[in-house]
């Protein structure tokens, strides 16, 4: 089996022998999929390579301090065809989470996959998968360093970005000494980790704060107080003026009710679709449930879209949950 530091050297290789690169990450884009997308556009530019960076949809609103941040494309907004031959996904568990983005890529496209769940079903040419690191920053941080080129401040604060937020402001069981230790570096190099944990983890909008309400309103326990779940429908979204970026952070509130082993926040799409997102305390590895329902992630952090009104998601999803327990 090929080891991680081939990997990274296969990765260099595929970098340095192409050029023209499309650099894409997951929908509906988060902390650690953001900043990976712009420190591999920041490395394809020390390496004066062509690349474009492209989301399906927005990326948060407080990720536009990142370096190259205004350079991600939004697919929705420029739907021109376009073909690429050779493409970097980052963060990306699986490959139909590129969405729409998968239209740009080529029949024959090479593509490097750079990713850290542990449900990654290696879909690339290339693939540098590590499912026991904090976040796909930090494979991207050991792949940077292979390189001739000098870190600066604005590099190390996206990788930091995606440390800070994949970890929950370093306090899951991902932080590993190896995390500290590049956290470490990446402060000298001058990250502000104090005004980066401000934005990211503790500044709320107003209609973060109404939607928030309005699915705590919704809480039920099942399973003798084991499963916790609340909900959000598009009805919700409209009153409060939540974005989708506002949502982030709710599953977290029914999981950490004492003695809850599952919290589930379902995010109804429509009235035929909804996406479950699951966090574990431990016992029960919610990766698992969400692949068997289409998705995937990691043992205690995982999510998945269901086909299906919320009665008939809530009941099937609870209903696995409830067997594991």
């Amino acid at each position: 089996m090929q080891t991680y530091e081939q990997a990274l050297l296969d990765a260099k290789a595929f970098i340095e022998e192409h050029d023209n690169f499309l650099v894409v990450s997951h929908v509906q884009p988060d902390g650690d999929a953001v900043s990976s997308t712009v420190a591999v556009g920041w490395l394809l530019s020390c390496l004066g390579k062509q690349f474009t960076l492209v989301n399906e949809g927005p990326i948060p609103k407080r990720m536009s301090y990142l370096t190259l941040s205004g350079e991600i494309m939004n697919l929705l907004e420029d739907g021109g065809q376009r073909q690429y031959e050779h493409v970097i996904c980052v963060d990306c568990a699986d490959f139909k989470r590129v969405g729409l983005v998968k239209n740009w890529m080529s029949e024959t496209a090479a593509i490097l996959n750079i990713d850290h769940h542990p449900t990654n079903d290696r879909y690339g040419a290339v693939n540098v998968v590590k499912d026991d690191a904090a976040a796909t920053a930090e494979v991207l941080y050991d792949w940077i360093n292979l390189f001739d080129v000098k870190w600066t401040c604005e590099a190390a604060e996206a990788i930091y970005t995606g440390l800070l937020t994949d970890t929950g402001g370093f306090r899951y069981s991902s932080t590993s000494p190896k995390v500290m230790e590049i956290s470490s570096r990446l402060l000298e190099l001058g990250v502000n980790g104090p005004e980066l944990a401000e934005t990211l983890l503790e500044e709320v909008t107003l209609p973060q704060v109404k939607v928030l309400a309005l699915a705590l309103s919704t809480l039920e326990l099942e399973a003798d107080g084991r499963i916790a779940h609340v909900y959000v429908t598009p009805e919700h979204m409209i009153q409060t003026g939540a974005e989708n970026e506002d949502l982030e952070g709710i599953v977290n509130y029914p999981r950490n009710i004492q003695g809850v082993e599952v919290g589930i926040f379902f995010k109804v799409i429509d009235e035929n679709a909804v996406k479950a997102s699951l966090r574990s305390a431990g016992r029960i590895d919610v990766a698992a449930v969400a692949q068997h329902f289409g998705g995937g992630g990691h043992i205690k952090a995982a999510g998945c879209r269901l086909e299906g009104s919320l009665e008939q998601v809530k009941q099937q999803v609870v209903s696995y949950i409830k067997e594991l327990l």
